[in-house]
């Protein structure tokens, strides 16, 4: 997590939280893989199932609420937008990069 906030201070960072036993998950995780982002944005995946310890610790660091698929934007080491299920698209999220926390 340190390293992913110290990266969002110099670049956006999307974590995509997917749960590999989720049909929803599965269809929000190719409606991303279709799209191309655009700008200077760096992508990390997270397999719920096998790394929930580091969905635990996402929870705790960006003081979120647990969902399956999710997908939280961080920018200068702070979430500053997160959305989940059918809310989860491409074009949201980099509307959202060119946003400026308050």
């Amino acid at each position: 997590m340190d390293e992913i906030k110290e990266q969002s201070k110099q670049q956006p960072v999307v974590i995509f939280k997917h749960s590999t036993r989720c049909s929803i998950s599965s269809m929000a995780k190719n409606r991303l893989e279709r799209e191309t982002p655009t700008g200077n944005v760096l992508f990390y995946y997270l397999d719920l199932i096998r790394y929930r310890p580091v969905s635990n610790k996402i929870v705790e660091d960006f003081q979120v609420h647990h969902e399956s698929p999710q997908v939280l934007l961080i920018k200068s080491g702070e979430c500053i937008y997160e959305e989940s299920h059918n809310g989860i698209s491409m074009e949201d999220i980099m509307e959202q990069t060119a946003v400026t926390p308050a």
